[in-house]
């Protein structure tokens, strides 16, 4: 990375990472006044009751930042708005609207119940068609192909379908992660440097230094959402960043590389999935609680440190995805 691009990277993380703490200290007394709070799933014990009315849909921290800054830098020239980052901008703003929409309606409900399983699921699947064809017509390649696996398949329209799996499927992985203080920010942040260093490292530097202002955003969340959490990001949050970090992946061509520098929020899912399909095989439970962190939880751990661990093992999992992105 050359020290122009660098010095546009570290810029990128401090504008993203400022204006969200002033985005911050400004959405939280607001949602407070207006008693805009998380409700708690009885499932998940007493230790979460606590925190029941904690002020929800702080994904707004970094999404409104992280998109105004982006198209700032457009503005001023110091950004070029390609085809990429408007479809980039596109998933991200349209996923975080499908969020922000089941956020509302779960505040006005007074309970978890938002949109329902199909309702979001029919949306995210609008997004998603209308991703793959913004994809399509600026000549986006069907192939999957990664020189370390050796492989290289040309898929056609049958990659559309592949791309909305990405897309719904690593929106619902993040969505599903986001369940202790700071774990699925703080896993996401560190996901988000390496696709911003794949992408500048592959030539995509518009998609780099948008992803350096999400990461920057992320981290001035984390200042309101470690344990114990000011703010939750909600759906708002945790379904734009998952679809936007699908969305990455596959306009840089890096769509296996995706398993592995987001390797924890698929483990996540998986155990969601083996759970169900064990309960039905064998009519018992193969982990006391899922998702998986909510495992750790009965089994005595501290939320902190179950947080800890699963950024340490985001890390190594990251480090390597960067090496697999860049290098391989």
């Amino acid at each position: 990375m050359g020290i122009l691009l660098l010095t546009k990277a570290v810029f990128a993380v401090m504008i993203g990472f400022l204006s969200a703490i002033v985005l911050g200290l400004v959405l939280i007394p607001f949602l407070k006044r207006r008693r805009i709070g998380q409700r708690i799933s009885i499932f998940v014990g007493d230790a979460h009751k606590k925190k029941e009315g904690t002020p929800t849909m702080g994904g707004l921290i970094f999404v409104i930042p992280t998109v105004v800054a982006t198209l700032l830098l457009v503005a001023t020239k110091k950004l070029e708005l390609t085809p990429n980052l408007v479809i980039i901008l596109f998933v991200f703003i349209g996923y975080a609207f499908i969020g922000f929409l089941d956020d509302v309606l779960s505040i006005k409900k007074k309970n978890n119940e938002g949109l329902t399983t199909y309702q979001k699921l029919f949306l995210q699947l609008i997004v998603a068609l209308i991703f793959f064809y913004l994809y399509m017509q600026k000549g986006g390649e069907t192939v999957l192909y990664s020189s370390t696996l050796n492989l290289h398949i040309e898929m056609g329209w049958f990659y559309g379908v592949f791309l909305l799996f990405i897309l719904i499927g690593a929106s619902n992985a993040v969505n599903l992660t986001d369940g202790l203080d700071g774990l699925a920010g703080g896993l996401s942040a560190i996901a988000f440097i390496a696709f911003g260093l794949i992408s500048i490292a592959v030539g995509f530097e518009e998609i780099g230094i948008f992803t350096f202002i999400l990461v920057g955003g992320l981290m001035g969340f984390l200042i309101f959402n470690t344990h114990p959490a000011k703010i939750f990001m909600g759906d708002t949050g945790s379904l734009s960043l998952g679809a936007v970090m699908a969305a990455v992946a596959i306009l840089t061509h890096r769509e296996i590389t995706l398993l592995v520098v987001a390797s924890i929020f698929v483990i996540e899912t998986l155990s969601v999935i083996l759970q169900v399909v064990w309960m039905r095989l064998f009519r018992k439970k193969l982990f006391l609680m899922t998702p998986l962190h909510h495992h750790f939880e009965k089994l005595g751990w501290s939320e902190t440190d179950i947080v800890k661990l699963f950024w340490v093992a985001g890390l190594i999992l990251t480090m390597a995805g960067v090496y697999f992105g860049v290098w391989l």
